[in-house]
């Protein structure tokens, strides 16, 4: 049943031929990451699916390539030196690092010209590049500059799978892509019309944000064009706010991976978060991610679940995807529309939102109401 899954992913999502060289990797657990003990056991079976995933991967790829390093302690932040070689190849690495390009783009410090030459420098050496990405890291590389070179100029596909437990194969991945890929696609149709999007649960989230000039793009699943990139499991909708532009209160009842003992509130204003208010200990070490650099506390993405298997609420990789719920996301949003770089970003689930569409002439649209659809595409 699991190695039929995870071929799955080869055949279905990616589209992997005989001629590609494939990339899988993970990272493992260090002395600094305090995780609980449940979530440190399953964080202990990813490597398992990591490895069985590129095992399964040879039998469709010319080459598969499996990479582990440890943990960078971070959703958002740049993987190591090493993944960057055995996904770009020794000589775009040796180029980027004699130019003094690598550590800048690993510190996410670069410079709008230096970033262009590093692009320059990577085209240049596309032809040694994966052509495809199994990201089973425990840490999200989703918002990274190395995804980011990798989809966009080098062209790879790259499936994201942070925090993946291999129970949601049975579950969000065991989906009809077909539909969901219709039902997200229409989604995004119906939130690209708005210039602004309003969000309200009924535990106290109320916030406004500005989507005017921003894209809302569809994560459906389908990974088999070049450049694809998205999560597995798939289905959702999201955009990056205009910076500055959210005003508000965010009410967490979930952290990433459990139930919070009690909510925390989140006063949210010019776009970005000013105060953390609660007694959850997560309250706590979120405070200080956002107090070590202003850019954390950047309100970088809403987004908008669509699958309709998805159903677990204590994995952000799967409850972001519930059908009917929202997830707003703080940090980084540079790989996908927005101008924020920092290495964190950090999502967060809302159930039974209400979401309204405000539209150029001032008119207005519900789209979901207390987590159900009302406008259809």
């Amino acid at each position: 049943m699991l190695t039929g899954a995870v071929r799955e992913i080869f055949r279905t999502n990616l589209g992997v031929k005989r001629t590609e060289r494939v990339l899988v990797f993970t990272d493992r657990p260090t002395k600094r990451d305090a995780v609980p003990g449940e979530d440190l056991q399953r964080w202990s079976r990813l490597k398992d699916v990591a490895m069985l995933t590129a095992e399964t991967g040879r039998g469709f790829a010319r080459d598969v390539v499996f990479y582990c390093y440890p943990s960078r302690g971070g959703h958002g932040v740049e993987p190591p030196e090493g993944l960057w070689r055995a996904a770009f190849g020794e000589r775009a690495v040796e180029s980027l690092k004699a130019e003094r390009l690598l550590r800048a783009l690993i510190q996410k410090k670069a410079s709008p010209e230096k970033t262009a030459r590093a692009e320059e420098i990577v085209r240049r050496h596309c032809d040694q590049a994966v052509d495809a990405v199994i990201a089973l890291s425990n840490y999200s590389t989703s918002h990274t500059r190395f995804r980011d070179l990798l989809t966009r100029v080098c062209g790879a596909r790259y499936a994201s799978m942070p925090l993946f437990d291999a129970g949601m194969f049975e579950g969000a991945m065991d989906v009809d892509w077909k539909a969901l890929r219709r039902r997200t696609k229409a989604m995004a149709r119906l939130v690209d019309r708005a210039v602004e999007v309003r969000v309200s649960t009924p535990n106290g989230t109320d916030i406004r944000l500005s989507k005017k000039g921003r894209r809302a793009l569809a994560d459906t699943g389908d990974l088999r064009r070049p450049g694809s990139f998205g999560n597995l499991p798939a289905g959702e909708v999201y955009f990056a706010p205009v910076e500055g532009s959210a005003e508000g209160t965010l009410v967490l009842e979930w952290a990433p991976t459990r139930r919070l003992s009690s909510p925390l509130r989140l006063t949210v204003r010019a776009g970005y978060v000013v105060d953390v208010e609660g007694v959850d200990e997560f309250g706590a070490a979120l405070g200080e991610r956002l107090a070590e650099r202003r850019e954390n506390a950047n309100i970088a993405e809403v987004g908008i679940g669509t699958n309709d298997r998805a159903s677990r609420p204590d994995n952000i990789l799967e409850s972001e995807k519930i059908l009917g719920t929202v997830h707003i996301a703080l940090g980084d949003n540079s790989s996908f529309g927005g101008e924020v770089k920092t290495p964190f970003h950090q999502d967060f689930v809302f159930f039974r939102p209400t979401v309204v569409l405000v539209y150029r002439d001032s008119s207005e649209e519900t789209l979901l109401e207390n987590g159900k659809p009302v406008l259809q595409a």
